[in-house]
Formats: structure tokens, sequence, C-alpha cells
């Protein structure tokens, strides 16, 4: 370990130590180049997102309203972790101060929450498109497109108040060194000097409303969507739908089988290097990949694209 790792509680002060990975110091000089260059790939490719779904006419429906929403949540989310991660693998300084870890849990929890509930209402969202494409423009008015976003930040937001407030109250004793590499409501949780069953349980209890609730909605909208896409005839329509509907299954699949792995196994298993890897997997790599997703697997997104380009060229001329 690094000097930083040596330093006894007194001499950090308030401020807290974020191990992380530093027990495996090579590791860390990959780990630094890897998520440097995932975060530039994760700002360029969830801004392009936000640009053309906002400028471009075309992609003004409530498909790319919510891919909106959803990359501006990776976004905030990721820039909440990376930038510190990025300082603590680069050097031996390990600290974060008091208030910035307060800051990374609550904005970094609120925009996880938020993220959960946002990908089931962009499934309920596909659904009404496939199975209801007659009424879609009725069922997904702007109101009720509006309402759903709200409650998604509003479901991130209550979470993180109730849980991040619960967690921040637990007396530590002057334990302050937190074997993750980001302030996180189940490694934080284990600084306690008291007992953490009543925390366990809550947060558990939360995963369940947060992550289970809304994939097991997800499950059900695409249950759905399988029986029409199965009634239907035309291969064109049939691609269409699977074109529609296979981005955001494959986005979901890699947010939630990553962060369900980390809070919803075994909290013995927690400290170990595989959570600290999931967690990098879906705080990092997956919103790096959710733009490339959705660009490489979207005519739509790619033609928004080249003629935001092609504009662009023509007004430089």
């Amino acid at each position: 370990m690094g000097r930083a790792m040596k330093m006894s509680n007194e001499s950090v002060g308030g401020a807290f130590i974020l191990v992380g990975f530093s027990d495996q110091p090579q590791l860390e000089k990959l780990l630094f180049v890897v998520v440097l260059i995932s975060y530039l790939l994760t700002l360029v490719g969830n801004t392009a997102i936000i640009l053309v779904s906002t400028l471009d006419p075309m992609l003004q429906t409530p498909m790319y309203y919510f891919l909106t929403n959803l990359s501006f949540v990776d976004l905030c989310f990721t820039t909440s972790i990376v930038p510190q991660l990025l300082w603590n693998l680069h050097g031996p300084d390990k600290t974060i101060t008091a208030i910035g870890c307060t800051i990374q849990l609550y904005v970094s929890l609120a925009l996880g929450s938020t993220e959960c509930v946002l990908l089931a209402v962009m499934a309920y969202d596909r659904y009404a498109a496939v199975c209801r494409p007659l009424h879609y423009a009725t069922v997904m008015h702007p109101r009720l497109c509006q309402a759903l976003a709200g409650v998604a930040w509003l479901s991130g937001l209550g979470n993180t108040l109730i849980q991040g407030t619960i967690t921040l109250r637990l007396p530590l004793c002057g334990n302050r060194r937190i074997y993750h590499f980001i302030c996180e409501v189940p490694a934080m949780i284990k600084l306690a000097c008291v007992d953490i069953h009543a925390n366990e349980v809550q947060l558990f209890m939360a995963s369940l409303v947060l992550l289970l609730l809304p994939l097991a909605l997800i499950l059900v909208s695409y249950g759905y969507i399988a029986q029409a896409v199965m009634r239907i005839r035309s291969i064109q329509a049939w691609r269409k739908a699977l074109g529609t509907c296979g981005s955001h299954l494959l986005v979901v699949s890699l947010f939630y089988g990553t962060i369900t792995a980390v809070y919803i196994q075994p909290n013995s298993s927690y400290a170990h290097s595989q959570g600290k890897f999931i967690t990098l997997l879906y705080t990092v790599v997956t919103p790096t990949l959710n733009p490339l997703i959705y660009t490489l697997r979207n005519k739509d997104v790619q033609g928004a694209l080249k003629r935001l380009v092609c504009k662009d060229q023509r007004l430089g001329d």
C-alpha cells in the first residue's frame, strides 16, 4: 500500500480513506488508463445523444425524450464518481474529504436509483410502441412522458434522502477506512461501530423496491412485447420491432445484471475484489456502452448524427 494507506485516522482528520485497488499498484495503472478512456467516451457519447435528440426534429418522440434523460443521468452519475476515482488511481493520496464523500454518496445514489426506474419507464414506452402502435401517440402524450420522467427523478431523490441520511448518521468511532473506491451505502455502513443488521435489512428492502420491482415491470413489458412480435407476419415490421426494443433490452441487461449482483449479493462477499470490479462495470463501463449501443443499433440516431454533422459543415462553409 502507498503512503496514504499507512496514515492513521487522526492524520487525515475528517477525511475518509478509499482503499480501492491500492493493494494492486500495477492494476491501478491499468485501471487509470481504462477508466480515463471510458470516461471520455461517456462524455462524448452521451453528450452527442442529448444534442441530436434535442436538436433533430425527427427525434422529438417519447423514446428519445427518455433516452435524453438516460444520457443525462449517465453523464452526471459517472461525473460524481470517476474524477475522484482517477485522482486516487493516479497517486498515493487515497483520501476523500467528508464533504466530498457525502456529496458523492447522495448524488450517485440518487442518480443510480433514478436510472433503475427510468429503464422501467422506457420499457413501458417500448410496450406502448409495439403492442399499441395505433394508439401510441395518444397513450404516450407529452404530459404523461414528463410525469413518468418526474416519477423516476423523484424516486431517486427520495431514496437518496432516506438511505443516505440514515447511513451518514451511523456512529463511526474513528473508523474512516472504506474498502471500496467510492462512497457507497453498502461500503459505508460497514464502518459503523454499532449493530448494522437493521441497516442491512433496510438496504435489502430498498433494493427490492428500486431494483427488483422495476426489473419485474421490465420483464412483464417485454413478455407482452414478445407475444406481440410473435404475431407479426411482416418481416420488415418484425425487424423494426426488434430493432427498437433490442437496444433498450441490452442496456437493461448490462445495468441490472451488474448492479443487482452488488446490492442483492450476500454482504459477506461484498468487500472482496469481485464486488469492486462489478461496481466498476455499472459505474464506468455501462454508461460508456449505452450511447454506443443506441447509436450502433439505431438508424434514426445515426441519421440524426449525420444530419447534424452535415449542417455544421455547411455552416462552416
